[in-house]
Formats: C-alpha cells, sequence, structure tokens
C-alpha cells in the first residue's frame, strides 16, 4: 500500500453499505441546466472568464457523468427506490433570499428558472423529491435531512457537480450526520483532473465509500440498464 493509500486508510477502512434497497437514497447534486446544459452557454461562460483551456476538459466530462448519472437513475428506479434531487434555486425572483456565499459569488437562478431546472436527460419522474438551496451543501438551509430521516434513509449514493464544491460539502454534511455515504466517482465533475482527483482522494475511506458507476449498479443488481439475473 503506497503513502496515499495509507493516508486515505488512516482511520481504518468503512464499511461497504448495505444498499439496502428501501434505506439507501440516489443523491443527485446540482445536475441543472446552467451548469450541465450546453445549451445554456457553460462553455460560452468558461471562455469568457479566459478558462479555454478548462472548458473542453469540463464539458467532455459533463457529458460521461449525464450518462453514468442516467444508469444509476435507471437502476434506482427499476429497484424502486428513493431519488432525491438538489438544486440551487432561489425562492425569490431578485435572490434577496440567497446565501451570503451565492451573492458573494453572484449565483442566482430564479423560482421556476429554465436555467434552474434538472436537465432533460436526468427529469424527475412522478413524485421524486426535488430540495431547493441557496448554499453549497444540500444539508444547509433545507431540510433534506429531515426529509431522509422521515423516508427511512440510511445509505446515500452522491453524484453531480462540482465534486470538489456541493457534492464534497455535501458528502462530508452526510457523514457528519451519520449516513453512510457512496461518492460515485465517475458520475462527478469538476473543473480539471487535478482538482477531480484531490477532491475524491479527500473524501475517500474517511467520509465516503469511492465506487465507479458499475459497482453500485452491480451492488443493486442491475447493469447497464438492465436487471442482473439473480
Amino acid at each position: 500500500m503506497d503513502t496515499r493509500e495509507r493516508l486515505s486508510h488512516r482511520y481504518g477502512t468503512l464499511l461497504d453499505p448495505a444498499f439496502e434497497p428501501e434505506r439507501t437514497a440516489l443523491l443527485i447534486i446540482d445536475m441543472q441546466n446552467h451548469g450541465v446544459n450546453p445549451a445554456y452557454g457553460v462553455r460560452e461562460r468558461l471562455v469568457a472568464r479566459g478558462l479555454q483551456d478548462i472548458a473542453g476538459y469540463y464539458m467532455d466530462r459533463l457529458e460521461r457523468i449525464v450518462a453514468n448519472t442516467k444508469q444509476l437513475l435507471s437502476a434506482v428506479r427499476q429497484r424502486g427506490m428513493e431519488t432525491v434531487y438538489v438544486v440551487v434555486e432561489s425562492l425569490t425572483c431578485d435572490g434577496r433570499d440567497r446565501s451570503a456565499e451565492h451573492k458573494r459569488l453572484g449565483i442566482h437562478h430564479g423560482p421556476g428558472s429554465p436555467e434552474a431546472a434538472i436537465v432533460d436527460d436526468l427529469a424527475p419522474r412522478d413524485d421524486e423529491i426535488i430540495i431547493k438551496k441557496t448554499c453549497s451543501s444540500a444539508f444547509n438551509g433545507t431540510p433534506l435531512h429531515y426529509v431522509l430521516t422521515n423516508i427511512g434513509i440510511k445509505t446515500v449514493i452522491a453524484c453531480g457537480v462540482i465534486t470538489s464544491g456541493c457534492v464534497e460539502c455535501t458528502v462530508r454534511d452526510a457523514s457528519d450526520l451519520g449516513y453512510e455515504v457512496v461518492l460515485v466517482a465517475d458520475a462527478c465533475a469538476t473543473w480539471t483532473p487535478e482538482m477531480q482527483e484531490a477532491a475524491v482522494y479527500a473524501m475517500r475511506e474517511i467520509y465516503a465509500k469511492v465506487y465507479s458507476t458499475d459497482d453500485p449498479l452491480a451492488r443493486l443488481g442491475v447493469r447497464d440498464g438492465a436487471a442482473l439475473s439473480s
């Protein structure tokens, strides 16, 4: 075991979550038009900020994580499990209810706005739960913990954007609140490969078990959208 692995396991190894369908939820974080859908100017905004070199990597990464999240979503729906979406969306049109952080960063998606909507490929169905936030962690300033407790969730499977931002904040808070946390690393994106690696490294075996998409699909008895034979 190399130094990095020894450091990840400095407090031992987290137990593998049980993946009990009635106690497990897929948590999809900030997969919204504004930050994910190319038609909403994601690449153009990065280029306008002088981040041309980052735009290509990030857009390619988004394409892959949407496809992987779609597989996870299909799997949990097949098993009748809970999916909970978290989105950045203000309560007010002028965004006066936002956190100081979001005001400072200029992050604002008005209520019911197209920018706030979840991308079509991952659109909610029926009565799947949507939690709205105006901060980084999905557990701050929202009823998420209350809702997950009420529906009996003990394990969360986390994916979305940004790995080194809202995803990591949410994973850390979920762990602190006592949830078993699974981070699906190849269903998450951030701005550079280095930031992705650093964020995943920080969470691995301390706050979350880190898996690739195939792992939870296999554990749920589903692969590539088709149920595996028992």
